[in-house]
C-alpha cells in the first residue's frame, strides 16, 4: 500500500523503522515513519531529508525543535486511528465481561481518541468524568480533577507523552495515584506507556489483586517488563490503533501532506485502493441470556475482533523469550509489523430481529451498520 500511495512521487525504499540509521536516510528527500522511529539530529544531521511524515497521531518520537531549526517540514496524522483505539477499549471491556453502561467511566486525555470515546459513551448514556488540563469546560462540560477521575469504576488513558511545560504527562500515575484506585477498578492504557510508572504499577499489582489492568502500551518498548505482563488481565504489543482502516487513514493523511509539500496533485485515495469488505454480514448467534444490549455487543464484537488473540500472541512470545528461544524486543516489533488484518466495525452490516429502535441506535453509536 505504501508503494500504491507514494510510488508516483519517487523511488520508495522500505526498511525497519526501529533499526533505521543515519546512513540509511542520508540520500533520502522524504522520510515516512511510524512511532518506533526516533527522528532527531542523530538520524538526520547531514542528510538530504526535507520532509518527515509520521503516520501516527503521536509526535513524541519527533525532535520538533531540531526539525524546525533545520527547516525540515514535518507532519503527523492526528485522529487517523482514533476509531481503532476506541474499538479496542470496547473490545477489552467486552472480553473481560465488564458492562460499562451502569458504571462511572473516567477518561484521562480527551483529544482525538479520548474525545471520541467520550462522545460515544455520552451517547450511550454513561456517566463520564474527564481529566484534561488542556481543555476548558466550554469544550467538555464533564471536565474534573484527576482525583475524581481516579475514583471512577473504569479509567481509560489516552494522553500523549509530554515531559515539559505546565502539564507533563510523564509518570502521571505513580504509586500514590495507583493506590487511590478503589477496589475492582478497571485501568486501561492505550495512549503512551510512560504515562504510568510501570515499576510502580508492578509493585501495586503485586500487593493488590483486585485491580483489573489492560495495557497496550508499555515502559519501555519493546523491552517491556514480563513480570508486569504476567500481572495484567490483557496485554498487547501497542496495536490498539492498528486496525487496517486506521493504519491506512494515517498513510493517506501523510501522503496528502507530502503531495502538498511537493505541490503535486494526489493520484491515489483509499476509495480507489481499498474495495468494500467482502463477507461483511453479521447476525446474532448463540446470544447469552438474558438478551441485553451489552450481551449483543459482546457477541458482535467477538465475531469481528478477538482481542484475546492479541493477548495470547504477546504471552506466547514472552514464554519463548524466557525459554531463550527468541529475543523479546525483536518479537515485540515483529508482532506489530505482522499484525493480522483487523477491520473496524463500520465495515460490517448487522442483521437484527426483534430489537428495539433504541438498541439499534445504541449499536450504531458503537459504529455498526444495522439493517
Amino acid at each position: 500500500m505504501v508503494n500504491a500511495f507514494f510510488g508516483h512521487l519517487g523511488e520508495v525504499v522500505c526498511m525497519s523503522g526501529r533499526n533505521m540509521t543515519a546512513a540509511d536516510v542520508r540520500d533520502a528527500d522524504a522520510l515516512i515513519i511510524r512511532s518506533v522511529t526516533k527522528v532527531n539530529s542523530a538520524l538526520l544531521a547531514g542528510s538530504k531529508v526535507k520532509f518527515v511524515g509520521t503516520c501516527t497521531i503521536g509526535v513524541d518520537h519527533l525532535d520538533q525543535t531540531f526539525l524546525d531549526a533545520n527547516k525540515i517540514e514535518w507532519s503527523s496524522a492526528p485522529g487517523c486511528n482514533a476509531n481503532s483505539v476506541v474499538e479496542f477499549v470496547y473490545a477489552a471491556l467486552c472480553h473481560l465481561d465488564i458492562n460499562w453502561l451502569p458504571l462511572k467511566f473516567g477518561i484521562i486525555g480527551c483529544g482525538n481518541v479520548g474525545g471520541l470515546l467520550y462522545k460515544r459513551l455520552k451517547a450511550q448514556g454513561v456517566d463520564v468524568r474527564c481529566y484534561d488540563p488542556n481543555l476548558t469546560p466550554a469544550r467538555n462540560p464533564d471536565l474534573t480533577s484527576l482525583a475524581e477521575v481516579l475514583a471512577c469504576d473504569v479509567i481509560s488513558m489516552h494522553t500523549p507523552l509530554v515531559t515539559t511545560g505546565a502539564h507533563p504527562s510523564f509518570h502521571l500515575l505513580g504509586r500514590d495515584e495507583l493506590q487511590q484506585l478503589k477496589n475492582g477498578t478497571v485501568l486501561i492504557n492505550c495512549g503512551r506507556g510512560p504515562v504510568i510508572n510501570n515499576q510502580a504499577l508492578l509493585d501495586v499489582l503485586s500487593e493488590r489483586k483486585d485491580l483489573r489492568v489492560v495495557l497496550d502500551v508499555w515502559e519501555p518498548e519493546p523491552d517491556i517488563s514480563l513480570e508486569l505482563l504476567d500481572k495484567v488481565l490483557l496485554g498487547s504489543p501497542h496495536i490498539a490503533g492498528y486496525s487496517y482502516d486506521g493504519k491506512l487513514n494515517g498513510t493517506e493523511m501523510i501522503y496528502r501532506s507530502l503531495c502538498r509539500y511537493l505541490d503535486k496533485k494526489p493520484q491515489s485515495s483509499l476509495e480507489q485502493l481499498v474495495p468494500p469488505l467482502a463477507n461483511n454480514q453479521l447476525r446474532i448467534d448463540g446470544i447469552e441470556q438474558p438478551t441485553t444490549i451489552f450481551n449483543i455487543a459482546k457477541n458482535l464484537i467477538k465475531q469481528i475482533y478477538d482481542i484475546a488473540a492479541d493477548d495470547l500472541r504477546l504471552r506466547t512470545l514472552a514464554a519463548q523469550a524466557l525459554a531463550g528461544e527468541v529475543v523479546f524486543g525483536e518479537g515485540f516489533d515483529g508482532l506489530r509489523k505482522h499484525y493480522p488484518v483487523r477491520r473496524e466495525f463500520h465495515n460490517y452490516q448487522v442483521h437484527l430481529e426483534n430489537i428495539s429502535y433504541a438498541d439499534k441506535q445504541w449499536l450504531q453509536v458503537l459504529g455498526f451498520n444495522c439493517v
